[in-house]
C-alpha cells in the first residue's frame, strides 16, 4: 500500500484525504518510507523537513474535526534547497551556506502551506542554482531515476528526480533558463513556468537577473501543475514584479470555445535538434490535430535574426556577477566549478548590452506577432534526452555544440517572460523521457494547461515509473 500512495498524484491524494480515505499521516509516512528506500541511489533529497509527521498530525486532526480543507490538504511537497523554509535548512548548494536556517518562508511556500500542503523535504540542485547538472560541493550530485548514470537535469534537478522516483507528489523549482522545464524533461515529469510576476519570488536566491527568474510547479500530471499554480498566483506585496491580479481556473477547460489554433516547431532559432526529439514533437502536434485542433508547421523569423541564448549570455552575466562577488567574498575557496565560471567570464561592453536589451525586444515583438494568429507553440524541451553525467560537448543531428545549447529552446521564454509548460510525450530508443514544450501568449496559462492535458489524454506513454 504504501508504494501505491507514492504513485497517486497530489489531486488524487488531496481527495482522498477530503474523503477520509487516506489520512495526512499514511501519506507523509509512506513518502519518507520512499524516500528512505530509494534517495540512497539518487541523492535529490538533502534535508528532511522535521516538523512534517507533526504537521500531517494536525492536517488529520483537522480531517477528523470536520474543520474547512484547503485543496492540498495533507498532501506532502518538496522544494528546491535554494527557496526559504522556515526552520528548515536553506543551503543553496554551497559550503558557503551551510547551516543556513530562514526564520521565513518564501512566498511559494507559504502559499502551498495555506492550501494545506505539508513540507516534507528540500531537493539538490547546483551551486547557487547555476547549471543544467545538479552537483554541488555541499550535497553532492544527483542522479536520474531512469538511468543513475545520467543527469536528472539542473537547475532543479533533485526536485525533478524526486517527483520522478515517487518521493514526493509535487514540488516547487526555479527556473532561470531552463531550470524547470529541462529537469521534468530529462525525467519524465509535468512543469509549468508562468508568465514573468504570475509568481513571486519573494525569499529565493539569488534574485538577479530578477527579469529572468521564475518559481514554479513541477508534479506527475497537468492537473496538479495547474492546481498548485492556482495557489502560487497573485502579488504578495513584496515582489514588485509580481503585479499580475486575476483569478485563475485550477482546472483545465478552455476559457472560450473558439477552435484552438496551435503551431509546432523545433527550428530554425533554437540549434540542433536530436532527430528522435523532433519526432516526437511532431507527433504531439499530429495528436492535436487528431483532436480538432487547427495545426500548422510554423516558423517565427524573430528567432532566426536574434539567437534568444545569445541575447541572454549578453544580458544576465553582468546581472549575476556582483550577487555572486558578494556571497563569495573571502570564502572563494569554497566555489564550486560554475561560481568560478561565472566570475570569470568576460564584462559584456555597454554597447553590446544596450543591443541585447534592443534584442530582447525584438523577440517579444516577435512572439507577439505570433500569437496574433495562434493560441500556441509546441516545441521541444530539450535538444537531446537526458545525458550522461559530466559531459559538456554534444554533437546534435551532426552539430558539434556545448552544454550551453541544452537551453535553446528554453531560454527565449525567459527573455520574453513568456509561459510554458513541459510534458512527456515519448521515449527515445533507450527508454529515456521526452518532453515537449506547449507555450502560450502572455498570461495565457489556462490555455497552455488546456492543450497539455489533451496530450496528457493521447499520450502514447505508458510507463510513467522508472524501475527503481
Amino acid at each position: 500500500m504504501s508504494k501505491q500512495i507514492t504513485r497517486f498524484d497530489a489531486t488524487r491524494l488531496a481527495e482522498l484525504v477530503r474523503n477520509r480515505e487516506l489520512s495526512p499521516v499514511e501519506i507523509v509516512k509512506a513518502h519518507l518510507d520512499r524516500i528512505e528506500a530509494v534517495d540512497p541511489k539518487i541523492n535529490a533529497i538533502v534535508t528532511i523537513a522535521e516538523g512534517a509527521l507533526g504537521a500531517a498530525k494536525g492536517a488529520e486532526d483537522a480531517v477528523m474535526a470536520g474543520e474547512a480543507l484547503g485543496p492540498l490538504h495533507g498532501v506532502p511537497f518538496t522544494a528546491k534547497d535554494s527557496i526559504d523554509t522556515a526552520g528548515v535548512l536553506t543551503q543553496r548548494g554551497s559550503p558557503i551556506f551551510r547551516g543556513r536556517m530562514p526564520a521565513q518562508d518564501a512566498t511559494s511556500v507559504a502559499r502551498l502551506k495555506q492550501a494545506g500542503g505539508i513540507l516534507l523535504a528540500k531537493t539538490n540542485l547546483p551551486e547557487f542554482s547555476y547549471w543544467i547538472e545538479s552537483d554541488n560541493l555541499l550535497s553532492g550530485r544527483s542522479n536520474n531515476p531512469w538511468d543513475v548514470t545520467r543527469t536528472p537535469g539542473g537547475s532543479s534537478g533533485g526536485e525533478s528526480a524526486a517527483i520522478a522516483a515517487g518521493m514526493s507528489p509535487l514540488g516547487l523549482g526555479t527556473d532561470l533558463a531552463i531550470s524547470v522545464r529541462g529537469p521534468a524533461a530529462q525525467t519524465g515529469i509535468t512543469s509549468m513556468k508562468a508568465t514573468h510576476g504570475r509568481v513571486p519570488m519573494t525569499g529565493i536566491w539569488p534574485r538577479a537577473p530578477r527579469r529572468f527568474w521564475h518559481v514554479g510547479p513541477m508534479a506527475r500530471s497537468v492537473r496538479d501543475v495547474g492546481l498548485a499554480f492556482s495557489q502560487l498566483m497573485g502579488p504578495d506585496g513584496q515582489d514588485a514584479f509580481s503585479t499580475i491580479i486575476g483569478g485563475f481556473d485550477a482546472g483545465v477547460a478552455r476559457p472560450n470555445a473558439r477552435p484552438l489554433r496551435v503551431g509546432w516547431m523545433v527550428g530554425p532559432g533554437f540549434g540542433p535538434v536530436d532527430p528522435d526529439v523532433a519526432a516526437t514533437v511532431r507527433s504531439a502536434a499530429e495528436a492535436l490535430k487528431d483532436l480538432g485542433v487547427h495545426v500548422e508547421h510554423v516558423g517565427i523569423p524573430a528567432l532566426e535574426r536574434d539567437f534568444a541564448l545569445d541575447v541572454f549570455n549578453r544580458l544576465h552575466v553582468m546581472e549575476m556577477k556582483p550577487a555572486f562577488r558578494e556571497a563569495t567574498a573571502g570564502r572563494e575557496g569554497e566555489m564550486y566549478k560554475m561560481a568560478k565560471t561565472m566570475l570569470s567570464l568576460p564584462d559584456t561592453s555597454m554597447a553590446d548590452f544596450v543591443d541585447a536589451e534592443q534584442a530582447a525586444e525584438r523577440l517579444r515583438d516577435g512572439y507577439a506577432d505570433y500569437f496574433t494568429r495562434f493560441d500556441a507553440l509546441i516545441t521541444h524541451v530539450l535538444p537531446i534526452p537526458a545525458h550522461k553525467h559530466g559531459v559538456d560537448r554534444f554533437t546534435i543531428d551532426g552539430q558539434a555544440v556545448d552544454a550551453t545549447y541544452l537551453q535553446g529552446a528554453t531560454v527565449p521564454l525567459n527573455v520574453t517572460g513568456l509561459p510554458g509548460l513541459a510534458m512527456r510525450f515519448g521515449t527515445s530508443p533507450d527508454g529515456m523521457p521526452i518532453n515537449v514544450q506547449v507555450v502560450g501568449a502572455w498570461q495565457a496559462e489556462a490555455t497552455i494547461l488546456h492543450i497539455a492535458s489533451l496530450l496528457e489524454g493521447v499520450s502514447p506513454v505508458n510507463n510513467l515509473f522508472p524501475d527503481i
